[in-house]
Parts: structure tokens; sequence; C-alpha cells
């Protein structure tokens, strides 16, 4: 079990407020490592996220960004840097989407999903990935989709930033690889989250897609907490520019 021990570590959860983000920042925490999470509407202090951290006798940091403002992942950056100490995995799972049929998709909707999914998981990747390039060891997540690999329904913009997440992810790991940092996505299948409300609430959606998943449920948050923590660990040190499905089988359809 040491191969998954995250002691002494620290890791970055963006979107760590609630859903999917909160399962990692658990996870992370219960594995042994302290986390900083980000998140546009965090609270200062008495965060679910804090509790549950603080559960697993870990520290949490709380640091409230909105990654759709270019300014505010720049002063993100400059922040953790002025920490007393480095950043060793970043989980890059904030996102948000924005739903309407392609010929009505606006050029705001567009740029909103693009800056929040793609570019500020970038920039993120880039500041603090080159200095673990420097000190020759860190983790990069990455959240990827099912829309990694499909197209969705009108939804162009998250298929769209989704699609190059995939992209990013092999990117960095061909070229940080050798450095010693693993960069990896986890995508996500259908999970029950604020995220996918509208297709749990709409009958004949909900319906398709419980008919093709083979587990026959839709995931939970908790689904991804195990391999958080795998691809966090020493245990997927030879693991590089891999986009794992959790998905109860979706893909194998």
């Amino acid at each position: 079990m040491k191969l998954f021990d995250l002691s002494g570590r620290l890791a970055v959860v963006t979107g760590c407020r609630r859903g999917i983000g909160l399962a990692m920042a658990e996870a992370l925490a219960a594995a042994g490592a302290d986390i900083v999470g980000v998140s546009a509407a965090l609270e200062d202090h008495g965060s679910e996220a804090a509790g549950r951290v603080a559960a697993h006798g870990r520290a949490f940091l709380p640091r409230r960004a909105d990654l759709s403002d270019r300014t505010q992942v720049r002063e993100l950056v400059g922040w953790l840097g002025g920490l007393d100490r480095p950043v060793d995995i970043l989980v890059n799972n904030a996102g948000t989407i924005r739903r309407a049929p392609a010929a009505t998709h606006t050029d705001e909707d567009w740029d909103h999903v693009l800056e929040v999914n793609l570019t500020a998981q970038f920039v993120l990747a880039r500041e603090l990935g080159r200095g673990m390039v420097g000190r020759g060891a860190g983790r990069i997540i990455f959240t990827a989709s099912m829309l990694s690999f499909q197209g969705g329904i009108t939804v162009p913009g998250y298929a769209a930033a989704k699609s190059g997440i995939a992209g990013i992810t092999r990117a960095l790991a061909n070229e940080w690889a050798a450095s010693g940092v693993n960069v990896n996505a986890i995508a996500p299948g259908y999970i029950a989250t604020d995220n996918t409300r509208a297709l749990q609430d709409d009958p004949e959606r909900n319906r398709a897609i419980l008919g093709r998943i083979p587990a026959g449920r839709w995931g939970l948050p908790q689904d991804l907490a195990g391999v958080t923590v795998f691809l966090a660990s020493d245990a997927a040190a030879y693991v590089n520019g891999a986009i794992i499905p959790v998905d109860g089988g979706w893909l194998a359809r």
C-alpha cells in the first residue's frame, strides 16, 4: 500500500466545492495529501471540502478563483508560487457546461466554456508543470469526459474543450514524462452531479443513457476516488498520457 501513500504531498484540486472535485479532494486527503482547494464560490471557512479533508487529518487551504477570468488565473498561479512548499499534484478538474443547439450556440457561451474548460487548464498545467519538471517529479491529472471521445448533443463548446483536454494530456505527457512528471486524464462517464441535472431530469434522455450503461446506473462522484489516488501516486509511475474512462462500461457498448 505504500505505492498509494501520498503523505507529505501537496495537491491542488480545482472545482473542489462539489461533485467530482469534492470527491477527488477527499480521496487524496484520505491517502495522506494536504489539499489546496480552488473554486469560484469556495467559502473561506466551513466549506464541505474543508470538513472532509480535516476528517482525514490533513490540511486544507482554500482559494477562491474564477477560471473564466484570465487575470484571476494568473493571480492564482502567483499565489501558489508563494506557498512555503511546492505543488506535487495538480488536479485540473474545474469545468462548466452551456447547453444549446449548435445553430444557436452563442459566441459568449463558446468563449466561456473554452476559457474555463481548456485555456485555464493549460495555463495552470504549464505554470505548475514548469516547476515539477525542474524538480524532476510531479503529477498532473485532467478531468476529461465521454465527449473527449464522442461529439455529444447540444454541447459543441464542451465537446471541443474536452476533446482538447485529451490532446493536451498527450502533448504534455510526451514532453514531460522523461522529466518525472506524469500527465494523465480521467474520463468520467455519466455522473450524477449538478452538471448533468438536466439530463437526469429529462425522462427520455435519462432512459436512453441508462439503457446504454452496462453497469445499469449513473455514476457517483466517489466512483472517481480510486483512479484519482492511483494517478497521483507512485503506483502510476509508468502511466503517461493515458485517458482512463470511469464510465460503467459506456464506451464498451
